[in-house]
């Protein structure tokens, strides 16, 4: 589990793509692994990884064809730049909201507009997860947590402040760049639970307002 609140951009020091899946090695500021163990969770641009071997400044993770096909792993290149956060301990401050590190699919970098010192970006993201985006909610991008401030159909507009282009990779993001999206997990609970033994279909705005969610 974590909670979206980046601790340190790294980069990527290689990739490695056989039978499906992947070795990936992420090299990180000076400092940033101490106190991490071998299988312990790293957040990678918001996926989540089982560090696996400790190489210098670079730790190696292997990455299932799954997460693969779900995230955006297969467009790194050496030198990228990548989010990272480590797994969130008891007793640590949430800064963030709840993150799983568990991808929910690829969306897509529109554009941004500056607002004096602050940022508005545009994402696309995928159609069967536009349900769970609302506005003021939570959504994770490349592991950021973030509020909706704007929704059209599924297109989202996000309000950064300065320290967030700053701490993140969001600033290297060019257009229709590939992000990683996870949606907040308490609306995908509170789905499962409304349609518990029934057909799922017809959640819209509408409905969530009916239900008291909106």
């Amino acid at each position: 589990m974590f909670t979206g609140i980046i601790q340190a951009t790294g980069t990527v020091g290689s990739i490695a793509f056989s039978g499906g899946a992947a070795k990936l090695g992420i090299s990180a500021p000076a400092g940033f692994w101490e106190g991490v163990n071998l299988g312990d969770s790293i957040a990678t641009d918001g996926v989540c990884l089982t560090a696996k071997e400790f190489k210098g400044p670079t730790t190696y993770f292997d990455v299932s064809q799954e997460t693969i096909d779900r995230s955006i792993i297969n467009t790194y290149k050496p030198n990228m730049q990548v989010n990272l956060e480590k797994a969130l301990a008891v007793g640590d401050r949430l800064g963030g909201h709840f993150v799983q590190g568990h991808v929910d699919g690829v969306g897509r970098f529109e554009g941004k507009r500056p607002l004096g010192e602050y940022v508005e970006m545009d994402f696309t993201i995928p159609k069967e997860l536009g349900k769970y985006a609302v506005e003021k909610g939570s959504i994770a991008i490349n592991g950021i947590s973030l509020t909706v401030a704007k929704i059209h159909e599924n297109r989202i507009t996000i309000a950064l402040i300065p320290h967030t282009m700053t701490v993140t990779n969001l600033s290297a993001l060019t257009a229709s760049s590939p992000v990683n999206i996870e949606c907040d997990i308490i609306a995908k609970y509170t789905e499962k639970l409304l349609f518990a033994g029934k057909a799922q279909s017809g959640i819209d705005s509408d409905f969530l307002k009916e239900k008291g969610f909106l």
